[in-house]
């Protein structure tokens, strides 16, 4: 049988149609990627814009710090003074003797927009009086431990003008000290050393002297998923021990909305990603939490922290009698009742400052 000159010819509609069934269409990446970003909209306020460069340009400050002295190390004439730089970073003593702390980088207008961006505000529920040294415990750690900055190591939030002739001074971790430029700007907003040796110094310095420690930790910050406050506290015992040995008032501080500002990997106890973090915490002393936010130009994917309010709240101080060697037994007894403060700040606050939680605060370990 002939077939017509008109069966034998298929248009280009129906040839496509043929094909597109013996063959699924292949997907487009940069589609699927389109369709699941959030793009921020070309105009946003200027105000807006600095609160986020402000942020952006405080996330990269370590490598930005980095970048910057190998820059200068590319250029000879500039070898002599580096080395000088380097040779009395590594003997200076500031950051295990109160820092270089100055009214100038604390109170910077930079600081300004970076609170904005969350906000982060804190809540006084008490004074504190100027004729004694403090210890400030600030949970829950995070991912990074945005609000304690703001609140503790800038004017940012007014710490200053509502607890007059208090010297705030946050601790981070020795080794911050060695990354140069970085260290000096650190040593300018008042961050010392976390070292025993520092904060002895510190609280010996005189009236009004204080400390901030971020108590949980490294180990704490695998704990820091968005709706939860699950605490490292039991264990720590180290920061109360101090406070008696030196007659220096407990301040408890829970700060709302520090782990909402980043969405952290599934890591429960038990799983390869949890076991992988915490042998790399016990090799290097910090951990790497995998965590994701939002970026520069989108909303739902990068390493910047959300746009999620952050409100510490400082707690009624807890009065301790001075000892130079206090017994397990005197320690345990005013842990318990750091702890009793720290619940009832939970429980005066979650249903103001806490809506989205997912479950209660919680002491793990």
């Amino acid at each position: 049988m002939k077939l017509s000159k008109g069966s034998r010819t298929l248009s280009a509609g129906t040839l496509k149609d043929r094909l597109s069934k013996l063959a699924p269409p292949i997907p487009n990446p940069v589609a699927a990627l389109q369709a699941s970003v959030e793009f921020v909209p070309a105009k946003i306020p200027r105000k807006r814009r600095l609160q986020m460069l402000a942020v952006a340009v405080w996330s990269v400050m370590i490598p930005l710090t980095c970048g910057i002295f190998f820059y200068l190390c590319s250029s000879p004439p500039l070898w002599p003074f580096l080395a000088i730089y380097m040779l009395w970073a590594r003997f200076d003593q500031k950051p295990e003797r109160g820092g270089r702390s100055t009214n100038l980088v604390r109170g910077s207008r930079f600081w300004k927009y970076f609170a904005e961006y969350y906000p982060a505000s804190f809540y006084k529920e008490a004074e504190l009086p100027a004729d004694r040294p403090y210890v400030f415990g600030y949970h829950p750690h995070g991912i990074i431990g945005m609000g304690a900055l703001v609140t503790f190591a800038t004017e940012a939030t007014g710490f200053s003008q509502a607890f007059p002739g208090i010297r705030p001074h946050l601790l981070t971790l020795t080794s911050n000290f060695t990354i140069p430029f970085y260290r000096d700007i650190l040593m300018a907003m008042g961050v010392c050393s976390v070292s025993k040796q520092s904060c002895s110094n510190i609280l010996k310095s005189g009236p009004g002297s204080a400390i901030t420690i971020v108590v949980g930790g490294a180990a704490e910050s695998l704990s820091a998923h968005p709706g939860t406050a699950d605490l490292t506290l039991r264990k720590r015992l180290g920061f109360i021990k101090l406070a008696i040995q030196h007659g220096a008032d407990l301040v408890p501080v829970f700060s709302f909305g520090e782990n909402d500002i980043y969405q952290q990997m599934p890591n429960e106890k038990g799983t390869t990603v949890y076991t992988l973090q915490r042998k790399f915490q016990s090799l290097f002393g910090f951990t790497l939490p995998l965590f994701h936010g939002r970026g520069l130009l989108n909303y739902n994917l990068g390493l910047m922290p959300y746009r999620r309010q952050i409100v510490a709240v400082i707690g009624k101080p807890i009065h301790v009698d001075q000892c130079d060697k206090p017994t397990l037994e005197e320690v345990r007894r005013v842990q318990e009742k750091y702890i009793e403060e720290l619940m009832r700040i939970w429980n005066t606050y979650k249903d103001q400052f806490a809506k989205s939680r997912v479950r209660e605060l919680s002491i793990i370990e």
